[in-house]
């Protein structure tokens, strides 16, 4: 759609870190935004004054990505209260981890439908809606670089982002037909509450084996996504884009440097 112009948003799990940041990027771009947690109404709250400080209209929604039957009627209420629907952020997850041996089917089934099957449901939703209204439409999925390479510890995880990479590239496939886009966002490490670091973190922390030498800073992640949901990024689906400081680049390198095999049990 050579006319797309977005006015409205959701971005989910944006009480915090990664999706609280995207929620304010798109409304410095002119969005209104839907802005949900799970948990921390206080921190989706705090997101919403940002948004509403920037000129957007935001509102607040509890959303749960695992409690399957309720997510498109969720998807669908949100984007009413919208008054429509340009761009969806898939930005929730999170991860349990264990060593693949000690892992029990209820341990794998969590990480999956957090990371994977409430990922399906919501983006499915948006992009329903997206096809009903015939404006075209931004669908961004806040993957991880585990999409692209694996982690110790973390099976479930990386499963299911691997999974979500598919996911959005075959999106992209069928839903080019109605001008709508599909792509991944692939972060590295980043300094947000879930590793334990706030923002300013970044800047403090060095980290030898990533090439620019620290970890992100959810605003770095945020001016892809922004850059993807706008106009400019018409031309570009079924990409993952991997925002990690050079992390990914490391594997031969650090393979080569690596001084012990404690990495083995990292994830016990």
């Amino acid at each position: 759609m050579s006319d797309f112009t977005p006015r409205h948003a959701i971005v989910t799990g944006s009480d915090s870190g990664i999706g609280a940041a995207t929620a304010l990027a798109l409304a410095e771009a002119g969005m209104d935004v839907a802005i949900t947690y799970h948990s921390d109404k206080d921190g989706a709250e705090e997101t919403a004054e940002g948004v509403r400080a920037r000129g957007g209209r935001a509102i607040v929604a509890q959303f749960d990505a695992t409690d399957f039957e309720s997510v498109p009627g969720a998807v669908t209420a949100m984007a009413d209260e919208l008054g429509g629907l340009d761009v969806f952020v898939n930005n929730a997850g999170g991860g349990i981890g264990g060593p693949f041996l000690d892992l029990d089917l209820d341990t794998w089934r969590t990480d999956i439908a957090l990371n994977l099957d409430g990922a399906f449901l919501a983006l499915h939703a948006a992009a329903k809606r997206m096809v009903t209204a015939g404006n075209g439409g931004r669908l961004i999925a806040v993957s991880s670089v585990h999409e692209h390479q694996p982690r110790v510890g973390s099976a479930p995880y990386v499963a299911a982002k691997h999974g979500l990479g598919g996911l959005i590239k075959t999106m992209a496939l069928e839903l080019g037909q109605y001008g709508i886009t599909a792509n991944a966002v692939a972060p590295g490490e980043i300094a947000t509450p879930i590793n334990d670091m706030a923002p300013e973190d970044a800047d403090r922390t060095h980290r030898p084996g990533i090439p620019l030498g620290r970890p992100g800073k959810p605003d770095e992640i945020a001016d892809v996504i922004r850059f993807l949901a706008s106009p400019s990024g018409s031309y570009v689906t079924g990409a993952s884009w991997v925002v990690d400081g050079g992390m990914l680049q490391m594997g031969p390198q650090a393979g080569s440097h690596m001084e012990s095999d404690a990495w083995r049990s990292a994830g016990q």
